[in-house]
């Protein structure tokens, strides 16, 4: 069942999740994927419109989309970031494996042996590849082709890059063990590098925690508080006018339900922008801030809504509130 949902997938969408989730660590029939998640998004979609409808009154035609577009991004999302967590961390140890690898080849191992011994248990996903092109070479196919198909099953530009290189050595004949050894050192720099460079932005990502997780609840608190007792206090105040009639603050009328759901709508984009922004000044991707988000969300919140308790309770009886 869920391998002929996934046929109702766009055709490009379902290309691009297929040839993403060839990228991840899930060992998991893609076309059952992609059903599964369909099926799973209407199923939420509608029973979470349902219980909106009941709580909220929330329109069923437009919270069932609303759901079920929410689950289908979150779960790509995820995807993407599993598919590049993984890339990442055989970039990692791909300065290791490389060195590893020019070790064996100065030991006197061919190519593909020395590629096949240097699969070790902490290199994680890499020690997988390593294996997979090693029997694959064994049972004759071609040593170029095992490592372009590689690439296609880890998400990393710095591995394509390496493996173009080392194809690129095998075939002139040159001295792969020094060009191995190299390139790893070569990797290692441009890893401290990265490193400097993000010690360096530190600063930045405090002062956006400091801002959406601290600062702005606080804010929002504040104001929104402020309006509560200004409402409060000029619906009992009346100004006579020198016509003879009088002119009632009472008769203006501030939703506070609707101040509160704005602040707290404000929160959680800004803790999803917060979030993305520093992705991108930390990873460089947008997408890798989102794993902050749900923290952002709920320290801001809490924030936002404990300040609103204190002073509930501070100003208690003070302006009849």
């Amino acid at each position: 069942m869920y391998h002929a949902l996934s046929s109702l997938y766009p055709r490009k969408l379902k290309e691009k999740y297929l040839a993403l989730l060839a990228y991840t660590s899930l060992s998991v029939n893609p076309y059952r994927f992609l059903g599964f998640v369909l099926f799973f998004g209407l199923g939420l979609g509608v029973a979470g419109s349902l219980f909106l409808a009941i709580l909220f009154s929330f329109s069923v035609l437009v919270s069932i989309p609303v759901i079920f577009i929410t689950f289908e991004v979150l779960v790509y999302t995820f995807v993407q970031l599993n598919a590049d967590s993984k890339g990442r961390f055989v970039e990692d140890v791909l300065p290791d494996a490389l060195q590893l690898m020019s070790s064996n080849l100065r030991a006197g191992m061919t190519f593909d042996k020395a590629l096949l011994s240097s699969n070790r248990p902490e290199f994680g996903p890499l020690q997988k590849e390593l294996t997979l092109i090693g029997k694959e070479v064994v049972v004759g196919k071609n040593i170029e082709q095992a490592l372009l198909e590689m690439t296609k099953r880890i998400k990393s530009d710095k591995l394509e890059k390496n493996v173009m290189l080392i194809i690129s050595g095998i075939r002139s004949g040159g001295e792969l063990a020094s060009l191995l050894s190299e390139t790893s050192l070569n990797l290692r720099q441009q890893k401290f590098v990265e490193e400097k460079v993000k010690s360096t932005v530190m600063m930045y990502t405090m002062f956006i925690v400091a801002a959406i997780s601290i600062g702005s609840p606080m804010l929002f608190a504040l104001s929104s508080f402020l309006v509560q007792i200004i409402t409060g206090i000029l619906s009992t105040v009346d100004i006579p006018a020198s016509g003879g009639g009088g002119f009632s603050f009472a008769d203006i009328h501030i939703d506070l339900g609707f101040i509160q759901f704005f602040s707290v709508m404000m929160l959680v984009t800004s803790s999803f922008m917060g979030a993305l922004t520093i992705g991108m000044i930390m990873k460089g991707k947008p997408r890798e801030g989102l794993r902050y988000a749900p923290f952002f969300v709920i320290l801001s919140l809490g924030i936002y809504f404990g300040v609103r308790y204190f002073l509930g309770g501070f100003f208690e009886g003070l302006f009849g509130l």
